[in-house]
């Protein structure tokens, strides 16, 4: 209790506006790391390695320190080299997103005709292939890289056009199965596999894959993800882990008119995106409505 005693001791020393900044820098940089790993493989290993880290400094300081166990604290402190390697490779993936993430700023931003081209693109697409009740599931990319799934895929880095999309679903073309990322203006992968949700239902109707994929991608990131339905034709948007189901055409536009100028932003404006973008979240909720999968 000393222990702990004195270092409260030795932080009121301090000018208390320096303990609240430093307090506040270090709780900012907890939040975004638990916010960004939400989600993902990497989020349980995350609170395990924080709390073997919490607990192994409250035995060192309050045991190990009061009684002078300098053996005990030796293989303490090589145990930490240990826990810092196992962390290194089990969030691999993790650090590969973050690493992208940071070093892919936008320095312009796309003018508002070009964002409304990929828009229309994209919608003329959509509702080509719903008329024809072709399966197709596209994912666009927004401020998290989806880098480790696109590397499942085929790279193409191709503009988005109508033609392109109908044709990379067209079935029986080696590149229809799975989905399509779309990052800006381009087409960066074709069959791209993604994570799928559990099994469920909305409505009390059971999700087909394509479905599951969507929920699944979009719980794990900021993207969006739109679905047509291969029995029914519809159209369906996934974002948050939420899915909307049902989406027409001037719907469908004004959505991806919005989602597009969200990925094209100045630099600074990401910069200052990615520090505070822990504390925003998205506020549509996704209404689920229509049948069928």
């Amino acid at each position: 209790m000393e222990v702990l005693l004195d270092y409260l001791r030795r932080v009121a020393m301090n000018p208390w506006w320096v303990v609240a900044i430093e307090l506040s820098l270090i709780g900012l940089v907890v939040y975004w790391a638990v916010d960004f790993l939400e989600g993902t493989r990497g989020e349980r290993l995350f609170r395990g390695v924080i709390f073997i880290l919490v607990v192994g400094f409250i035995v060192l300081k309050l045991i190990v320190g009061q009684f002078g166990f300098e053996r005990l604290q030796y293989l303490y402190n090589g145990f930490l080299i240990f826990v810092l390697i196992i962390a290194v490779a089990g969030f691999q993936p993790e650090i590969r997103r973050a690493l992208i993430r940071i070093g892919q700023p936008r320095f312009l931003t796309k003018t508002s005709q070009q964002l409304a081209k990929t828009a229309e693109e994209i919608v003329t697409a959509l509702c080509e292939l719903s008329s024809t009740r072709t399966g197709a599931i596209i994912v666009i990319e927004k401020r998290v890289a989806l880098g480790e799934f696109i590397e499942t895929g085929i790279g193409l880095n191709a503009q988005v056009s109508a033609e392109l999309l109908k044709t990379l679903f067209h079935e029986g073309t080696p590149l229809h199965d799975m989905a399509v990322v779309i990052r800006d203006d381009r087409i960066v992968a074709a069959r791209v596999q993604l994570p799928l949700a559990e099994a469920g239902s909305v409505n009390g109707v059971e999700l087909g894959s394509r479905h599951r994929a969507a929920i699944g991608i979009t719980a794990g990131s900021d993207a969006t993800c739109l679905v047509v339905s291969e029995e029914t034709g519809t159209i369906s948007l996934a974002y948050d882990g939420k899915l909307r189901r049902g989406l027409g055409e001037s719907e469908l536009r004004k959505y991806l008119t919005n989602t597009l100028g969200e990925t094209a932003r100045p630099m600074m404006a990401g910069i200052f995106g990615w520090l505070g973008g822990s504390f925003r979240k998205g506020t549509e909720t996704a209404k689920q409505k229509g049948s069928g999968t």
